[in-house]
Protein backbone atom coordinates (compact mmCIF):
# COMPACT_ATOMS: atom_id res chain seq x y z
CA UNK A 1 0.00 0.00 0.00
CA UNK A 2 1.05 3.58 -0.63
CA UNK A 3 1.11 6.02 2.29
CA UNK A 4 -2.20 7.50 1.14
CA UNK A 5 -3.82 4.07 0.76
CA UNK A 6 -2.56 3.06 4.20
CA UNK A 7 -4.17 6.17 5.72
CA UNK A 8 -7.49 5.42 4.04
CA UNK A 9 -7.54 1.70 4.81
CA UNK A 10 -6.49 2.21 8.43
CA UNK A 11 -9.41 4.63 8.75
CA UNK A 12 -11.77 1.76 7.97
CA UNK A 13 -10.91 0.42 11.44
CA UNK A 14 -11.22 3.75 13.26
CA UNK A 15 -14.25 5.03 11.31
CA UNK A 16 -14.14 8.47 12.92
CA UNK A 17 -16.60 11.05 11.59
CA UNK A 18 -13.72 13.21 10.33
CA UNK A 19 -12.24 10.21 8.48
CA UNK A 20 -15.56 9.50 6.76
CA UNK A 21 -15.68 13.14 5.67
CA UNK A 22 -12.21 12.90 4.10
CA UNK A 23 -12.65 9.33 2.81
CA UNK A 24 -16.36 9.23 1.94
CA UNK A 25 -16.21 5.64 0.60
CA UNK A 26 -16.00 4.55 4.24
CA UNK A 27 -19.65 5.41 4.88
CA UNK A 28 -20.98 2.88 2.42
CA UNK A 29 -18.27 0.41 3.42
CA UNK A 30 -19.62 0.39 6.96
CA UNK A 31 -23.13 -0.19 5.61
CA UNK A 32 -21.85 -3.20 3.66
CA UNK A 33 -19.98 -4.46 6.74
CA UNK A 34 -23.24 -4.39 8.68
CA UNK A 35 -25.02 -6.17 5.84
CA UNK A 36 -22.38 -8.91 6.06
CA UNK A 37 -22.74 -9.15 9.84
CA UNK A 38 -24.49 -12.26 11.22
CA UNK A 39 -25.90 -10.08 14.01
CA UNK A 40 -28.38 -8.23 11.80
CA UNK A 41 -29.37 -11.44 9.98
CA UNK A 42 -30.37 -12.98 13.33
CA UNK A 43 -33.00 -10.26 13.71
CA UNK A 44 -35.05 -12.04 11.06
CA UNK A 45 -35.71 -14.77 13.61
CA UNK A 46 -37.13 -12.34 16.18
CA UNK A 47 -40.83 -13.07 16.86
CA UNK A 48 -41.84 -9.50 16.02
CA UNK A 49 -40.43 -9.85 12.50
CA UNK A 50 -41.50 -13.47 12.02
CA UNK A 51 -45.10 -12.31 12.37
CA UNK A 52 -44.57 -9.85 9.51
CA UNK A 53 -42.96 -12.26 7.03
CA UNK A 54 -45.76 -11.85 4.47
CA UNK A 55 -46.33 -8.16 5.08
CA UNK A 56 -45.11 -5.36 2.85
CA UNK A 57 -41.68 -3.74 3.44
CA UNK A 58 -43.23 -0.54 4.81
CA UNK A 59 -44.95 -2.38 7.69
CA UNK A 60 -41.69 -4.15 8.49
CA UNK A 61 -39.84 -0.84 8.43
CA UNK A 62 -42.28 0.67 10.92
CA UNK A 63 -41.76 -2.34 13.20
CA UNK A 64 -38.00 -2.02 12.80
CA UNK A 65 -38.26 1.49 14.24
CA UNK A 66 -39.66 0.18 17.53
CA UNK A 67 -37.12 -2.66 17.60
CA UNK A 68 -34.19 -0.27 17.26
CA UNK A 69 -35.67 2.13 19.82
CA UNK A 70 -36.03 -0.76 22.27
CA UNK A 71 -32.55 -2.19 21.68
CA UNK A 72 -30.32 0.87 21.23
CA UNK A 73 -29.65 4.17 22.94
CA UNK A 74 -28.46 7.30 21.19
CA UNK A 75 -24.95 7.94 22.47
CA UNK A 76 -23.14 11.24 22.08
CA UNK A 77 -20.70 10.88 24.95
CA UNK A 78 -17.67 12.80 23.70
CA UNK A 79 -15.27 10.66 25.67
CA UNK A 80 -16.51 7.21 24.58
CA UNK A 81 -13.72 6.93 22.02
CA UNK A 82 -11.34 9.49 23.46
CA UNK A 83 -10.05 12.89 22.44
CA UNK A 84 -7.56 14.17 19.90
CA UNK A 85 -5.99 17.46 18.84
CA UNK A 86 -7.55 19.50 16.05
CA UNK A 87 -4.21 20.66 14.66
CA UNK A 88 -2.83 17.12 14.62
CA UNK A 89 -5.87 15.91 12.65
CA UNK A 90 -5.69 18.82 10.19
CA UNK A 91 -2.03 18.00 9.59
CA UNK A 92 -2.96 14.37 9.06
CA UNK A 93 -5.59 15.20 6.45
CA UNK A 94 -3.97 18.17 4.68
CA UNK A 95 -2.55 15.90 1.99
CA UNK A 96 -6.13 15.06 1.02
CA UNK A 97 -8.01 18.34 1.56
CA UNK A 98 -6.83 21.87 2.41
CA UNK A 99 -7.38 22.79 6.06
CA UNK A 100 -9.62 25.75 5.18
CA UNK A 101 -11.86 23.51 3.07
CA UNK A 102 -12.23 21.03 5.92
CA UNK A 103 -13.03 23.86 8.33
CA UNK A 104 -15.83 25.11 6.12
CA UNK A 105 -17.63 21.80 6.06
CA UNK A 106 -16.76 19.73 9.13
CA UNK A 107 -18.30 20.36 12.52
CA UNK A 108 -15.12 19.64 14.45
CA UNK A 109 -12.91 22.08 12.55
CA UNK A 110 -14.88 25.32 12.71
CA UNK A 111 -17.95 24.65 10.55
CA UNK A 112 -20.52 27.42 10.93
CA UNK A 113 -23.35 26.33 8.64
CA UNK A 114 -26.07 25.93 11.23
CA UNK A 115 -26.63 29.22 13.05
CA UNK A 116 -28.64 27.41 15.73
CA UNK A 117 -25.56 25.70 17.11
CA UNK A 118 -23.56 28.90 17.08
CA UNK A 119 -26.34 30.76 18.84
CA UNK A 120 -25.94 28.30 21.73
CA UNK A 121 -22.13 28.00 21.29
CA UNK A 122 -21.36 24.72 19.58
CA UNK A 123 -18.50 23.72 21.87
CA UNK A 124 -20.70 24.23 24.92
CA UNK A 125 -23.60 22.45 23.18
CA UNK A 126 -21.46 19.35 22.67
CA UNK A 127 -19.71 19.59 26.04
CA UNK A 128 -16.35 20.62 24.60
CA UNK A 129 -16.13 23.86 26.56
CA UNK A 130 -14.30 22.11 29.41
CA UNK A 131 -11.31 21.52 27.11
CA UNK A 132 -9.06 23.98 25.28
CA UNK A 133 -10.23 25.02 21.83
CA UNK A 134 -7.93 22.59 20.00
CA UNK A 135 -9.24 19.47 21.74
CA UNK A 136 -11.85 17.56 19.73
CA UNK A 137 -13.46 14.13 20.24
CA UNK A 138 -12.84 10.98 18.25
CA UNK A 139 -16.44 10.55 17.19
CA UNK A 140 -15.95 6.99 16.01
CA UNK A 141 -18.69 5.24 14.11
CA UNK A 142 -19.50 1.82 15.51
CA UNK A 143 -20.11 -1.43 13.66
CA UNK A 144 -23.20 -3.36 14.74
CA UNK A 145 -20.96 -5.55 16.91
CA UNK A 146 -19.52 -2.51 18.70
CA UNK A 147 -23.03 -1.04 19.07
CA UNK A 148 -24.27 -4.26 20.67
CA UNK A 149 -21.22 -4.42 22.94
CA UNK A 150 -22.25 -1.22 24.77
CA UNK A 151 -24.35 -3.52 26.97
CA UNK A 152 -21.03 -4.56 28.57
CA UNK A 153 -20.18 -0.94 29.38
CA UNK A 154 -21.28 0.49 32.75
CA UNK A 155 -24.28 2.79 32.52
CA UNK A 156 -25.83 1.26 29.40
CA UNK A 157 -28.95 -0.92 29.49
CA UNK A 158 -28.35 -2.31 25.98
CA UNK A 159 -26.76 -1.36 22.69
CA UNK A 160 -25.90 2.20 21.70
CA UNK A 161 -24.44 4.30 18.92
CA UNK A 162 -24.11 7.81 17.52
CA UNK A 163 -26.02 9.10 14.52
CA UNK A 164 -23.71 7.71 11.81
CA UNK A 165 -23.73 4.29 13.46
CA UNK A 166 -27.52 4.31 13.69
CA UNK A 167 -27.99 5.43 10.09
CA UNK A 168 -25.78 2.64 8.72
CA UNK A 169 -27.54 0.14 10.98
CA UNK A 170 -30.97 1.28 9.80
CA UNK A 171 -29.91 0.98 6.15
CA UNK A 172 -28.52 -2.53 6.63
CA UNK A 173 -31.58 -3.72 8.54
CA UNK A 174 -33.91 -2.16 5.96
CA UNK A 175 -32.38 -4.47 3.36
CA UNK A 176 -32.01 -7.63 5.47
CA UNK A 177 -35.07 -7.49 7.71
CA UNK A 178 -37.51 -5.39 5.68
CA UNK A 179 -36.61 -6.54 2.17
CA UNK A 180 -36.15 -3.00 0.83
CA UNK A 181 -33.85 -2.91 -2.23
CA UNK A 182 -30.45 -1.35 -1.56
CA UNK A 183 -31.00 0.85 -4.63
CA UNK A 184 -33.86 2.58 -2.80
CA UNK A 185 -31.68 3.73 0.11
CA UNK A 186 -29.68 6.97 0.01
CA UNK A 187 -27.27 7.88 2.80
CA UNK A 188 -27.30 11.63 3.47
CA UNK A 189 -24.58 13.24 5.61
CA UNK A 190 -24.31 16.80 6.88
CA UNK A 191 -21.52 18.23 9.08
CA UNK A 192 -23.49 17.51 12.26
CA UNK A 193 -25.75 14.62 11.35
CA UNK A 194 -26.26 11.46 9.31
CA UNK A 195 -29.55 10.08 8.07
CA UNK A 196 -31.02 8.01 5.25
CA UNK A 197 -33.69 8.76 2.70
CA UNK A 198 -35.57 5.54 1.95
CA UNK A 199 -37.56 5.69 -1.29
CA UNK A 200 -40.68 3.87 -0.14
CA UNK A 201 -44.26 5.22 -0.31
CA UNK A 202 -43.90 9.03 0.03
CA UNK A 203 -40.41 8.59 1.44
CA UNK A 204 -39.03 7.88 4.91
CA UNK A 205 -36.10 9.58 6.62
CA UNK A 206 -34.19 7.90 9.43
CA UNK A 207 -33.24 10.18 12.29
CA UNK A 208 -31.06 8.66 15.02
CA UNK A 209 -33.27 5.89 16.46
CA UNK A 210 -36.49 7.11 14.83
CA UNK A 211 -38.10 7.10 11.41
CA UNK A 212 -39.89 10.13 10.01
CA UNK A 213 -42.56 9.82 7.31
CA UNK A 214 -43.65 12.79 5.23
CA UNK A 215 -46.77 13.22 7.40
CA UNK A 216 -44.62 13.18 10.54
CA UNK A 217 -42.09 15.57 8.98
CA UNK A 218 -44.68 18.34 8.83
CA UNK A 219 -46.65 17.63 12.02
CA UNK A 220 -45.03 20.51 13.93
CA UNK A 221 -44.01 18.49 16.99
CA UNK A 222 -40.74 19.10 18.80
CA UNK A 223 -39.36 15.75 17.62
CA UNK A 224 -40.13 16.58 13.99
CA UNK A 225 -38.64 20.05 14.32
CA UNK A 226 -35.41 18.51 15.63
CA UNK A 227 -35.43 15.93 12.84
CA UNK A 228 -35.67 18.77 10.30
CA UNK A 229 -32.77 20.75 11.71
CA UNK A 230 -29.94 19.24 9.67
CA UNK A 231 -31.66 19.35 6.27
CA UNK A 232 -33.19 22.75 6.98
CA UNK A 233 -29.94 24.46 7.99
CA UNK A 234 -26.91 22.49 6.89
CA UNK A 235 -24.98 21.82 3.72
CA UNK A 236 -25.28 18.16 2.70
CA UNK A 237 -21.69 17.00 2.49
CA UNK A 238 -22.10 13.46 1.15
CA UNK A 239 -24.80 11.48 -0.62
CA UNK A 240 -23.91 7.78 -0.85
CA UNK A 241 -25.81 5.19 -2.88
CA UNK A 242 -25.28 1.72 -4.30
CA UNK A 243 -24.23 3.36 -7.58
CA UNK A 244 -21.57 5.57 -5.95
CA UNK A 245 -21.33 8.87 -4.09
CA UNK A 246 -21.07 12.62 -4.43
CA UNK A 247 -19.14 14.87 -2.03
CA UNK A 248 -19.55 18.62 -1.58
CA UNK A 249 -15.77 19.28 -1.92
CA UNK A 250 -14.51 16.62 -4.31
CA UNK A 251 -14.91 17.29 -8.04
CA UNK A 252 -15.16 13.60 -8.94
CA UNK A 253 -18.52 11.95 -8.27
CA UNK A 254 -19.00 8.21 -8.70
CA UNK A 255 -22.78 8.18 -8.29
CA UNK A 256 -24.85 7.65 -11.44
CA UNK A 257 -25.89 11.17 -12.49
CA UNK A 258 -29.39 10.14 -13.56
CA UNK A 259 -29.93 8.40 -10.23
CA UNK A 260 -28.62 11.44 -8.36
CA UNK A 261 -30.93 13.77 -10.27
CA UNK A 262 -33.87 11.47 -9.53
CA UNK A 263 -32.97 11.34 -5.84
CA UNK A 264 -32.66 15.14 -5.71
CA UNK A 265 -36.20 15.46 -7.03
CA UNK A 266 -37.60 12.87 -4.62
CA UNK A 267 -35.93 14.50 -1.63
CA UNK A 268 -37.19 17.93 -2.71
CA UNK A 269 -40.74 16.56 -2.96
CA UNK A 270 -40.46 15.01 0.49
CA UNK A 271 -39.37 18.34 1.96
CA UNK A 272 -42.34 20.35 0.73
CA UNK A 273 -46.10 20.04 1.10
CA UNK A 274 -49.31 21.88 0.20
CA UNK A 275 -50.98 24.49 2.36
CA UNK A 276 -54.03 22.71 3.70
CA UNK A 277 -55.90 23.47 6.91
CA UNK A 278 -54.17 20.57 8.65
CA UNK A 279 -50.79 22.05 7.71
CA UNK A 280 -51.82 25.44 9.11
CA UNK A 281 -52.70 23.72 12.38
CA UNK A 282 -49.35 21.89 12.36
CA UNK A 283 -47.65 25.25 11.87
CA UNK A 284 -49.47 26.58 14.94
CA UNK A 285 -48.34 23.53 16.89
CA UNK A 286 -44.74 24.48 16.12
CA UNK A 287 -45.24 28.24 16.62
CA UNK A 288 -46.93 28.91 19.94
CA UNK A 289 -46.96 32.71 19.62
CA UNK A 290 -49.30 32.63 16.59
CA UNK A 291 -52.00 30.56 18.30
CA UNK A 292 -53.52 33.70 19.85
CA UNK A 293 -54.80 34.70 16.39
CA UNK A 294 -56.87 31.51 15.85
CA UNK A 295 -59.91 29.74 17.24
CA UNK A 296 -61.67 26.42 16.66
CA UNK A 297 -65.35 25.55 16.88
CA UNK A 298 -67.68 22.63 17.49
CA UNK A 299 -71.38 22.00 16.97
CA UNK A 300 -73.31 21.37 20.18
CA UNK A 301 -77.08 20.79 19.89
CA UNK A 302 -77.18 22.72 16.60
CA UNK A 303 -75.25 25.60 18.16
CA UNK A 304 -71.67 26.57 17.34
CA UNK A 305 -69.29 26.91 20.26
CA UNK A 306 -65.78 28.36 20.12
CA UNK A 307 -62.48 27.66 21.83
CA UNK A 308 -59.20 29.54 21.66
CA UNK A 309 -56.49 27.71 19.75
CA UNK A 310 -54.02 27.86 22.64
CA UNK A 311 -56.60 26.27 24.96
CA UNK A 312 -57.33 23.41 22.56
CA UNK A 313 -53.67 22.63 21.92
CA UNK A 314 -52.97 22.05 25.61
CA UNK A 315 -55.27 19.01 25.52
CA UNK A 316 -52.91 17.30 23.07
CA UNK A 317 -50.52 16.71 25.96
CA UNK A 318 -53.14 14.82 27.95
CA UNK A 319 -54.06 12.08 25.45
CA UNK A 320 -52.75 10.76 22.10
CA UNK A 321 -55.16 12.88 20.07
CA UNK A 322 -54.40 15.82 17.79
CA UNK A 323 -56.01 19.12 16.88
CA UNK A 324 -55.94 18.42 13.15
CA UNK A 325 -56.28 14.76 12.25
CA UNK A 326 -58.85 11.95 12.46
CA UNK A 327 -58.82 12.24 16.27
CA UNK A 328 -59.92 15.90 16.21
CA UNK A 329 -63.47 15.13 17.38
CA UNK A 330 -62.14 12.99 20.21
CA UNK A 331 -59.96 15.89 21.31
CA UNK A 332 -62.96 18.24 21.40
CA UNK A 333 -64.79 15.75 23.61
CA UNK A 334 -61.95 15.99 26.14
CA UNK A 335 -62.31 19.75 26.51
CA UNK A 336 -63.89 21.10 29.70
CA UNK A 337 -67.21 22.68 28.73
CA UNK A 338 -66.33 25.89 30.54
CA UNK A 339 -63.57 26.60 28.03
CA UNK A 340 -66.06 26.93 25.16
CA UNK A 341 -67.75 30.20 24.33
CA UNK A 342 -71.12 30.57 22.62
CA UNK A 343 -69.79 33.62 20.82
CA UNK A 344 -66.75 33.75 18.52
CA UNK A 345 -63.68 35.36 20.04
CA UNK A 346 -63.05 38.77 18.43
CA UNK A 347 -60.09 39.34 16.10
CA UNK A 348 -59.39 35.62 15.74
CA UNK A 349 -59.45 33.54 12.57
CA UNK A 350 -62.03 30.78 12.58
CA UNK A 351 -60.30 27.65 11.32
CA UNK A 352 -63.51 26.30 9.78
CA UNK A 353 -63.92 29.47 7.71
CA UNK A 354 -60.24 29.44 6.79
CA UNK A 355 -60.74 25.89 5.49
CA UNK A 356 -63.64 27.09 3.32
CA UNK A 357 -61.54 29.96 2.01
CA UNK A 358 -58.67 27.62 1.11
CA UNK A 359 -61.00 25.23 -0.71
CA UNK A 360 -62.53 28.05 -2.72
CA UNK A 361 -59.57 30.35 -3.48
CA UNK A 362 -56.64 27.88 -3.34
CA UNK A 363 -53.87 30.50 -3.01
CA UNK A 364 -50.52 28.99 -4.04
CA UNK A 365 -48.13 29.78 -1.21
CA UNK A 366 -45.22 28.67 -3.41
CA UNK A 367 -45.67 31.79 -5.55
CA UNK A 368 -45.18 35.42 -4.60
CA UNK A 369 -48.69 36.23 -5.83
CA UNK A 370 -50.19 33.51 -3.66
CA UNK A 371 -48.28 34.69 -0.60
CA UNK A 372 -49.38 38.27 -1.21
CA UNK A 373 -53.03 37.21 -1.47
CA UNK A 374 -52.84 35.20 1.72
CA UNK A 375 -51.11 38.08 3.49
CA UNK A 376 -53.93 40.41 2.50
CA UNK A 377 -56.60 38.02 3.83
CA UNK A 378 -54.84 37.49 7.16
CA UNK A 379 -53.80 41.10 7.75
CA UNK A 380 -57.14 41.90 9.48
CA UNK A 381 -56.25 39.40 12.21
CA UNK A 382 -52.47 39.16 12.40
CA UNK A 383 -50.46 42.38 12.94
CA UNK A 384 -47.45 41.31 10.85
CA UNK A 385 -49.22 39.04 8.39
CA UNK A 386 -46.38 39.15 5.87
CA UNK A 387 -43.95 37.74 8.43
CA UNK A 388 -46.49 35.08 9.38
CA UNK A 389 -46.98 33.98 5.74
CA UNK A 390 -43.24 33.89 5.06
CA UNK A 391 -42.67 31.72 8.13
CA UNK A 392 -45.57 29.49 7.09
CA UNK A 393 -44.00 29.10 3.66
CA UNK A 394 -40.65 28.20 5.24
CA UNK A 395 -42.41 25.63 7.42
CA UNK A 396 -43.96 23.96 4.37
CA UNK A 397 -40.93 24.18 2.10
CA UNK A 398 -37.32 23.19 2.77
CA UNK A 399 -34.74 23.56 0.04
CA UNK A 400 -32.06 20.88 0.58
CA UNK A 401 -28.48 22.13 0.17
CA UNK A 402 -27.22 19.24 -1.93
CA UNK A 403 -23.67 18.98 -3.33
CA UNK A 404 -23.88 20.96 -6.56
CA UNK A 405 -21.55 22.63 -9.03
CA UNK A 406 -19.56 21.10 -11.82
CA UNK A 407 -18.83 17.48 -10.98
CA UNK A 408 -16.92 14.93 -13.00
CA UNK A 409 -19.40 12.07 -13.03
CA UNK A 410 -17.31 8.94 -13.46
CA UNK A 411 -19.56 6.02 -12.48
CA UNK A 412 -17.96 3.26 -10.45
CA UNK A 413 -18.85 -0.42 -10.39
CA UNK A 414 -22.30 -0.36 -8.70
CA UNK A 415 -23.08 -2.50 -5.69
CA UNK A 416 -25.73 -4.99 -6.82
CA UNK A 417 -27.32 -6.57 -3.76
CA UNK A 418 -30.95 -7.69 -3.81
CA UNK A 419 -33.15 -8.55 -0.79
CA UNK A 420 -33.54 -12.16 -1.95
CA UNK A 421 -29.80 -12.87 -1.69
CA UNK A 422 -28.54 -14.86 1.29
CA UNK A 423 -25.81 -13.56 3.58
CA UNK A 424 -23.32 -16.02 2.06
CA UNK A 425 -24.23 -14.93 -1.47
CA UNK A 426 -23.76 -11.26 -0.54
CA UNK A 427 -20.34 -11.92 1.00
CA UNK A 428 -19.25 -13.98 -2.01
CA UNK A 429 -20.48 -11.26 -4.36
CA UNK A 430 -18.70 -8.45 -2.51
CA UNK A 431 -15.53 -10.54 -2.41
CA UNK A 432 -15.75 -10.98 -6.19
CA UNK A 433 -15.75 -7.22 -6.87
CA UNK A 434 -13.10 -6.14 -4.35
CA UNK A 435 -10.51 -5.62 -7.09
CA UNK A 436 -12.73 -3.19 -9.04
CA UNK A 437 -14.73 -1.45 -6.31
CA UNK A 438 -12.80 0.23 -3.49
CA UNK A 439 -15.95 0.57 -1.39
CA UNK A 440 -16.45 -3.20 -1.45
CA UNK A 441 -12.78 -3.72 -0.63
CA UNK A 442 -12.91 -1.29 2.31
CA UNK A 443 -16.05 -3.04 3.54
CA UNK A 444 -14.01 -6.10 4.51
CA UNK A 445 -11.71 -3.86 6.57
CA UNK A 446 -14.68 -2.23 8.32
CA UNK A 447 -16.05 -5.76 8.81
CA UNK A 448 -12.69 -6.64 10.49
CA UNK A 449 -12.14 -9.70 8.27
CA UNK A 450 -8.46 -10.13 9.08
CA UNK A 451 -8.26 -13.41 7.19
CA UNK A 452 -8.59 -11.57 3.88
CA UNK A 453 -7.19 -8.12 4.73
CA UNK A 454 -3.73 -6.58 4.91
CA UNK A 455 -2.77 -6.31 8.59
CA UNK A 456 -0.74 -3.11 8.24
CA UNK A 457 -3.78 -0.78 8.35
CA UNK A 458 -5.04 -2.61 11.45
CA UNK A 459 -1.68 -2.20 13.20
CA UNK A 460 -1.46 1.47 12.21
CA UNK A 461 -4.93 2.24 13.53
CA UNK A 462 -4.36 0.23 16.72
CA UNK A 463 -1.04 1.97 17.42
CA UNK A 464 -1.96 5.54 16.52
CA UNK A 465 -5.65 6.04 17.23
CA UNK A 466 -6.58 4.17 20.41
CA UNK A 467 -6.60 6.86 23.13
CA UNK A 468 -9.08 5.13 25.48
CA UNK A 469 -6.78 2.19 26.22
CA UNK A 470 -4.07 4.75 27.03
CA UNK A 471 -6.33 6.91 29.23
CA UNK A 472 -7.79 3.95 31.13
CA UNK A 473 -4.34 2.67 32.08
CA UNK A 474 -2.44 5.89 32.70
CA UNK A 475 -2.13 5.14 36.43
CA UNK A 476 -1.21 1.46 35.98
CA UNK A 477 2.22 -0.12 35.73
CA UNK A 478 2.81 -2.36 32.72
CA UNK A 479 2.45 -5.42 34.97
CA UNK A 480 -0.88 -4.06 36.21
CA UNK A 481 -1.98 -3.41 32.61
CA UNK A 482 -1.11 -7.00 31.77
CA UNK A 483 -3.10 -8.31 34.73
CA UNK A 484 -6.02 -6.01 33.84
CA UNK A 485 -6.13 -7.61 30.39
CA UNK A 486 -5.68 -11.14 31.74
CA UNK A 487 -8.60 -10.67 34.13
CA UNK A 488 -10.97 -9.74 31.29
CA UNK A 489 -13.20 -12.43 29.72
CA UNK A 490 -11.22 -14.01 26.87
CA UNK A 491 -13.96 -13.36 24.33
CA UNK A 492 -14.08 -11.10 21.30
CA UNK A 493 -17.07 -8.96 20.34
CA UNK A 494 -16.39 -10.17 16.76
CA UNK A 495 -16.93 -13.75 15.60
CA UNK A 496 -14.58 -15.99 13.62
CA UNK A 497 -11.38 -14.38 12.30
CA UNK A 498 -12.45 -10.82 12.95
CA UNK A 499 -10.60 -8.58 15.38
CA UNK A 500 -11.46 -5.69 17.70
CA UNK A 501 -9.28 -2.62 18.09
CA UNK A 502 -7.61 -1.80 21.45
CA UNK A 503 -10.19 0.82 22.40
CA UNK A 504 -13.00 -1.67 21.86
CA UNK A 505 -11.19 -4.04 24.23
CA UNK A 506 -10.78 -1.23 26.77
CA UNK A 507 -14.36 0.04 26.49
CA UNK A 508 -16.09 -3.32 26.63
CA UNK A 509 -13.61 -5.03 28.99
CA UNK A 510 -13.23 -8.21 26.96
CA UNK A 511 -11.20 -9.54 24.09
CA UNK A 512 -9.47 -12.44 22.42
CA UNK A 513 -5.76 -12.89 23.22
CA UNK A 514 -4.73 -11.26 19.92
CA UNK A 515 -6.86 -8.22 20.69
CA UNK A 516 -5.45 -8.03 24.22
CA UNK A 517 -1.91 -8.27 22.83
CA UNK A 518 -2.47 -5.28 20.55
CA UNK A 519 -3.97 -3.36 23.48
CA UNK A 520 -0.89 -4.04 25.58
CA UNK A 521 1.40 -3.23 22.64
CA UNK A 522 -0.41 0.09 22.19
CA UNK A 523 0.19 0.98 25.85
CA UNK A 524 3.84 -0.06 25.64
CA UNK A 525 4.33 1.85 22.39
CA UNK A 526 2.83 5.03 23.86
CA UNK A 527 5.12 4.90 26.90
CA UNK A 528 8.29 4.00 25.02
CA UNK A 529 7.79 4.88 21.32
CA UNK A 530 11.32 3.81 20.28
CA UNK A 531 11.25 0.38 21.93
CA UNK A 532 10.76 -2.54 19.54
CA UNK A 533 7.66 -4.58 20.29
CA UNK A 534 7.08 -8.05 18.85
CA UNK A 535 3.73 -9.85 18.80
CA UNK A 536 4.00 -13.55 17.93
CA UNK A 537 0.75 -15.32 17.15
CA UNK A 538 0.91 -19.10 16.84
CA UNK A 539 -2.62 -20.48 16.63
CA UNK A 540 -3.86 -20.50 20.25
CA UNK A 541 -0.76 -18.85 21.73
CA UNK A 542 0.06 -15.12 21.63
CA UNK A 543 3.24 -13.66 23.05
CA UNK A 544 4.18 -9.97 23.38
CA UNK A 545 7.89 -9.27 23.79
CA UNK A 546 9.20 -5.83 24.72
CA UNK A 547 12.05 -6.41 27.15
CA UNK A 548 9.62 -8.61 29.05
CA UNK A 549 7.41 -11.46 27.88
CA UNK A 550 3.61 -11.39 28.15
CA UNK A 551 1.43 -14.35 27.17
CA UNK A 552 -2.21 -14.56 26.05
CA UNK A 553 -4.52 -17.22 24.60
CA UNK A 554 -6.38 -16.90 21.31
CA UNK A 555 -9.26 -18.73 19.63
CA UNK A 556 -8.83 -16.94 16.29
CA UNK A 557 -6.40 -19.42 14.73
CA UNK A 558 -3.93 -16.99 13.15
CA UNK A 559 -0.18 -17.41 12.66
CA UNK A 560 1.53 -14.02 12.42
CA UNK A 561 4.54 -12.10 13.65
CA UNK A 562 4.23 -8.32 14.01
CA UNK A 563 7.11 -6.01 14.84
CA UNK A 564 6.38 -2.43 15.88
CA UNK A 565 9.32 -0.02 16.01
CA UNK A 566 8.71 3.71 16.08
CA UNK A 567 6.32 4.40 13.22
CA UNK A 568 7.37 1.29 11.29
CA UNK A 569 5.40 -1.96 11.19
CA UNK A 570 6.68 -5.27 9.90
CA UNK A 571 4.26 -8.15 9.47
CA UNK A 572 5.10 -11.74 8.55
Amino acid sequence: MTEIELEKYSSAFTLADMEIFVFPELMYSLLLANIMSPTVWKWRDEACFKKLENKDPYKKLMRLRQFIMDEFEFNLDLETWGLTDKNAEIKRFEKFLPAEEISKSNALFGYEGDSYYYDVDIRKHFGLDKYNSDIIPYWKTETIEAMNAFRHKPGYRGGAGECVSLSTLYAAAAVIVCGIPLDDIYMVLTPLHSQNFIDINDGVITNNRRLVTKAMWFNGTELSNKAQRALRNEQITIVAHSSGLVHCLYKDATIDKNIYDSFSGKLANFLKTELLTDMMVNFLRANIDYRKHFQFCRYCHSNIQFIKAEDLFKYEHLKPVKVADCTHKQLLEEVFDGEFSNEPFPNRIRCDQFKEYMAKKKPDINTEAGRNELTKVLSDYIPDAEKFVNELYDFLHIEPKLPLGEKNYTPSEPIKISPDMSREQIIDYLRSIRDKNITADLAFYAYRDMESCDWRPFVKSASERSPISIENTKDKTIEQCYQWLKDMPNESIYDNKRLAQPDEVANYARGDGIEKSFTLANILHKREPDKEITIRIDKDSVVVEAGKRFEFESAKGFSKEIKISGEEYEIR
